[in-house]
C-alpha cells in the first residue's frame, strides 16, 4: 500500500473520508458473499475489506498516527482483554465455557473498557 500510495496519484489522494464509501461497498460485498454461502466469493471479498483496512493504515501512518502493526497490536490485546476463557488464568483449568459463560465474560470485559460495571 505504501508503494502504491507513492506511484498511483488516485490512490496517494485518498482520505480517510474519500474512502469511507468505498469501505462501506466492501463491508456489504462480504456480508452479500456470506449470505450466498459462496467461499470463493467470501475470500475474494475478504480480500478487499482487507485492502480497505491498509488503506487506512497507511494514511494514518503517513500522518504519524499510528501504523498497521499498530492496529494489529491493538486488536490482539483487546482479544485477550475481551478472551480470558482462552489467554487467561482461567484458561489454565482446561475448563470448557458454556456459550452463555463466554458472553458473560466478554461483555464483562467490554464494559469494563468503557468503564462500565458488566452483566452480574
Amino acid at each position: 500500500m505504501r508503494l502504491m500510495r507513492e506511484r498511483c496519484v488516485w490512490k496517494s489522494s485518498q482520505t480517510h473520508s474519500s474512502l469511507a464509501k468505498y469501505l462501506r461497498e466492501e463491508s456489504d460485498e462480504v456480508l452479500e458473499a456470506i449470505s450466498e454461502e459462496d467461499p470463493e466469493h467470501l475470500k475474494e471479498e475478504l480480500g478487499d475489506l482487507l485492502l480497505q483496512v491498509y488503506f487506512h493504515a497507511a494514511i494514518a501512518e503517513e500522518a504519524g498516527e499510528f501504523t498497521m502493526d499498530d492496529v494489529v497490536a491493538g486488536l490482539t490485546e483487546k482479544m485477550k482483554r475481551r478472551n480470558p476463557h482462552v489467554f487467561g488464568p482461567e484458561a489454565e483449568s482446561g475448563r470448557r465455557y458454556t456459550l452463555d459463560e463466554v458472553e458473560r465474560l466478554w461483555s464483562a470485559a467490554k464494559a469494563a473498557e468503557k468503564g462500565r460495571p458488566g452483566p452480574s
